[in-house]
């Protein structure tokens, strides 16, 4: 056995959070898993930047451990982990495919002919599809052989392609023109992924919007129906969990939560970023401290920007 091989079996084994399944995959992709690594963390990253300003900031969520039990509770939260999860591994196998990185896999060459627009298609569409495909894979294959119609591994596995398909069905068409002095005699366009930005947000609409759910036996299958049976049943894009989230006030490993104390919180606000909610009532104390910044730029011909430096003092509060 080369060296190679055995390196890399080492670090699909050394890899923590992994099931038995995930490990055979990496050591067949093992070209891929770089892209699966920047994934999880582009994920999770999305994640901490669209609650920073919620009590649950996302921070208790390791890249490390992305695609173990991320979150022991079956709450909106977990939902939403899983769904930009699923997503960031889709996006970034999807963007190293396009980018000619990877040898399994390149642009998506289905889409080509005219339009009935009237545009070729051509250049590199995003081969969303291989994306796709390999993040059900891999990301579903710990709810697949864990525990087969559990309402826990039906939540995780429903959110998962939720993600996925923030992704698919938010494809944007882009163009490029070609013609005298850029005129638009000729205009070749491709299939794009949105931003990973886009689909943070757009998760995190589901995750406000998310339906409460519990396990019901339909025929000969378990599925997941709305707990309110006046909702209008959730769509294959939508979020579902299955027990209301904690308040997260107070530091509980087992839920995830680091509490609230220590929080930055706004004293003027009376959303959830305020120091009231967020503080959780506790109350919140106030610091002075000296900032430095730019200011009185002035342009110089040619070219550059000089600024002055001024200093200003701020208040910055703090949850009890």
């Amino acid at each position: 056995m080369s060296s190679i091989s055995i390196n890399t079996e080492q670090i699909c084994d050394e890899l923590i959070g992994l099931n038995n399944r995930q490990k055979v995959l990496c050591k067949r992709n093992v070209e891929i898993m770089n892209s699966v690594t920047m994934g999880a963390r582009t994920a999770i990253d999305e994640c901490q930047y669209q609650f920073k300003n919620r009590r649950w900031n996302c921070s208790t969520v390791d890249p490390v451990s992305v695609f173990g039990n991320v979150l022991d509770q079956g709450t909106r939260e977990a939902a939403f982990v899983h769904a930009i999860s699923a997503a960031g591994v889709a996006h970034s196998v999807t963007r190293a495919c396009s980018s000619g990185e990877l040898e399994k896999c390149g642009c998506d060459r289905t889409i080509n002919g005219k339009s009935p627009d009237g545009f070729t298609w051509s250049g590199c569409s995003d081969n969303i599809a291989y994306g796709n495909a390999f993040s059900k894979a891999f990301v579903d294959a710990r709810e697949r052989h864990r525990h087969k119609g559990g309402g826990r591994a039906l939540m995780n596995l429903h959110n998962n392609e939720a993600g996925r398909r923030s992704v698919e069905k938010h494809m944007k068409v882009e163009c490029k023109c070609h013609g005298v002095s850029g005129s638009c005699e000729l205009k070749t366009c491709w299939r794009a992924m949105p931003t990973f930005r886009e689909v943070g947000a757009r998760l995190k609409e589901k995750f406000d919007g998310a339906t409460e759910a519990i396990q019901e036996r339909i025929g000969t299958r378990r599925q997941l129906v709305p707990v309110n049976k006046q909702f209008k049943p959730h769509t294959h894009e939508d979020l579902v969990y299955l027990v209301p989230s904690p308040d997260f006030c107070d530091p509980d490993p087992s839920i995830g939560s680091l509490g609230t104390r220590g929080r930055l919180c706004n004293s003027s606000s009376k959303a959830i970023d305020g120091c009231d909610l967020m503080c959780c009532g506790r109350g919140f104390k106030t610091r002075r401290k000296m900032v430095v910044e730019r200011c009185m730029c002035k342009f110089h011909w040619c070219c550059y920007v000089k600024c002055k430096e001024c200093r200003r003092e701020v208040e910055e509060h703090y949850c009890l």
